[in-house]
């Protein structure tokens, strides 16, 4: 039987991680042999739809039960939906926490461990060192962002001319926002990267409400990520849900921008 539990490194002895979605670490672990796979977790970006890629990864890995601090609801339904248990509100080693369920001596926890993140913080040098080690992780995580921001700054200007926008941007406000809302569609990565491109073409002249439609798709719709949320939502939710945040978003960009003007005076 395989189990599955978040933590904050890649193996036994890591701690159980605060959030099942965002934890580092996925630590699967076959308590008849005792063989674990730690793998990174592919919701640690914290991105729209990053939990569900989790969910996904406890099903297809064939998990029974997941094993963590803290499990938001919309996860929690889904996980169970798969027929797999969750255990909340769970603190301390990995192997201790595989040890105490092999035992039979985790209960069954109501809620979805709420609580966990609410515990009061320990005072002392290991409660600071922690903190420190926490705020390092958490920097080494969106370096990346950033350097990333600064790379796709500098292709832009590199590959993206005026006449290249030109050929695509006719300057027909209709046209042009309809064309952006399917390149937000069809584009995928960290959502500042919307905005970068979106502040580039602003600069080229792309009108406003375009660019607003833009990074609502970019946000909202995501026809690379679909097979992924399908498995975990289903088929005929994720499709109507993709096309009527697609259909949303032209209105919402035109109504944004108007009241922007309105604010602005």
């Amino acid at each position: 039987m395989k189990i599955l539990i978040s933590a904050d490194g890649a193996d036994l002895e890591a701690r159980v991680a605060n959030r099942f979605g965002t934890s580092r670490y996925l630590v699967i672990v076959d308590t008849e042999t005792g063989d674990f796979d730690a793998v990174p977790n592919p919701g640690i970006s914290g991105q729209r739809g990053s939990g569900m890629q989790a969910v996904v990864l406890a099903v297809s890995k064939d998990v029974k039960a997941v094993l963590t601090g803290y499990c938001a609801p919309a996860i929690c339904n889904q996980l169970e939906a798969n027929d797999i248990e969750v255990l909340t509100g769970l603190d301390g080693r990995v192997r201790e926490i595989v040890e105490r369920y092999k035992q039979g001596n985790i209960g069954k926890r109501t809620g979805t461990g709420l609580q966990t993140l609410r515990r009061e913080p320990k005072i002392g040098s290991a409660a600071f060192i922690g903190a420190i080690r926490n705020s390092v992780n958490q920097f080494a995580g969106i370096l990346p962002a950033f350097v990333g921001v600064v790379l796709l700054i500098g292709l832009f200007h590199t590959f993206v001319s005026k006449d290249f926008l030109a050929s695509i941007f006719s300057g027909n406000v209709a046209l042009d926002t309809l064309r952006s809302a399917s390149f937000g569609s069809i584009l995928a990565g960290n959502p500042i990267n919307s905005y970068i491109i979106a502040g580039e073409l602003l600069k080229y002249g792309l009108s406003l409400v375009a660019v607003t439609a833009l990074i609502i798709t970019w946000v909202t719709v995501g026809l690379i990520q679909l097979p992924a949320e399908i498995a975990a939502l289903g088929t005929k939710f994720a499709i109507l849900r993709n096309v009527v945040s697609f259909i949303l978003s032209i209105p919402i960009a035109i109504l944004t921008v108007a009241i922007f003007n309105l604010v602005k005076g």
